[in-house]
């Protein structure tokens, strides 16, 4: 055993290159997983640089100094986003608070519903299987209103950090735009000499994650606008709300539309019932599913690495378990970085690379 092990260690790291590659790869997972809390503004302050930095480097082209192409960016992407939070905040509290209103009611609805299913069917359902199950949600329900009142009471902690992040994002964003090239190279003076395959899976990674944070906030913003205008004309209670939602679940390949799907439904059903309108409201929020997967995606991520999607849901739930909200939004980024270590670190590329 030891020596199939042995074998294997000599075939993959017998370059020093693909030894410290492993070295980094180790320390940064490392790093991540013991201050990944403290370092969160960082990790956002670097997604909202990826956003920004194009635009920046568009007006560079146009002779504009990089520090005042980075204010103008900056000032330019805080404004859209506090007219948008002006906008659409009070209109998502307010139905946000409706919706917690209708629950009652349309749990109620539910169990009428269930309670009459053993007289319609008395040979395949039983009474006692029905009450014994929403015995078991009630329950749930309960369960879910005390954690919401216990989150309610924690919230001036998270009213502190989003004051952290207000101050210190805008701040670290636009010193990592304005002197990426001073980053750049003092993180290169870090490096080992042998980095010959660091720099490869660098290279690949930098264009990825670039690519893949610009498309994720587009696809968002396209998938969560088109949902909102089509529910508002559909005369769907909480458009706006629930449009927002089908918006952020494209964060989540797969999982993300199929957990948002219930809501929607849900919604409807109560609303509309059995009707036309509620069979026309699934096929458009079908359709809408349907063109972000087979049109918007491969539109916004034609540059991506393509990955099988049982490694997607994979990658999803490991790094989403690991990281929560961060690991899932860097689920693809992460699964491509995996997939282009198990290319550098094959046979072939790694002779190849000595040989370079």
């Amino acid at each position: 055993m030891l020596k199939v092990v042995g074998n294997w260690y000599q075939r993959k790291f017998s370059d020093p290159n693909a030894l410290m590659l492993l070295l980094l790869i180790i320390i940064s997972a490392l790093v991540l997983y013991a201050l990944g809390g403290i370092l969160m503004p960082v990790l956002v302050a670097i997604v909202i640089a990826y956003l920004l930095d194009v635009p920046v480097s568009k007006l560079e082209t146009y002779g504009v100094g990089r520090g005042l192409a980075t204010s103008f960016v900056l000032i330019v992407f805080f404004f859209i986003c506090f007219i948008a939070a002006v906008s659409l905040l009070p209109i998502i509290s307010k139905q946000s608070v409706n919706l917690m209103k209708e629950v009652p009611n349309i749990w109620q609805s539910a169990q009428d519903w269930l309670a009459a299913l053993p007289e319609k069917y008395p040979n395949t359902i039983e009474v006692s299987y029905i009450k014994s199950m929403m015995s078991g949600v009630n329950e749930k329900i309960l369960e879910f209103g005390e954690t919401v009142v216990s989150l309610s009471v924690s919230s001036l902690g998270t009213l502190a950090a989003i004051l952290i992040y207000m101050i210190l994002v805008p701040l670290m964003v636009f010193f990592m735009i304005k002197d990426k090239s001073i980053f750049v190279a003092s993180f290169s003076l870090i490096l080992p000499r042998e980095r010959r395959l660091i720099t490869q899976v660098g290279e690949e990674m930098n264009t990825q994650i670039a690519n893949y944070i610009r498309g994720k906030v587009i696809e968002i913003i396209i998938v969560g606008a088109v949902s909102s205008i089509a529910f508002s004309l559909l005369q769907l209670k909480f458009a706006i709300l629930l449009g927002v939602l089908v918006g952020f679940s494209v964060l989540i390949p797969y999982i993300g539309a199929a957990v948002v799907t219930i809501p929607v439904a849900v919604v409807g059903l109560f609303q509309f019932g059995m009707t036309a309108e509620f069979g026309w409201l699934m096929f458009v929020y079908l359709v809408i599913q349907a063109l972000d997967g087979n049109l918007l995606v491969p539109l916004l991520f034609s540059e991506a690495v393509s990955l099988h999607p049982l490694y997607i849901i994979v990658a999803v739930l490991l790094f989403g378990g690991l990281w929560g909200f961060w690991g899932v939004f860097f689920a693809i980024p992460l699964a491509t970085l995996v997939k282009a270590l198990i290319t550098a670190w094959s046979p072939n590329v790694a002779h190849k690379v000595s040989e370079a």
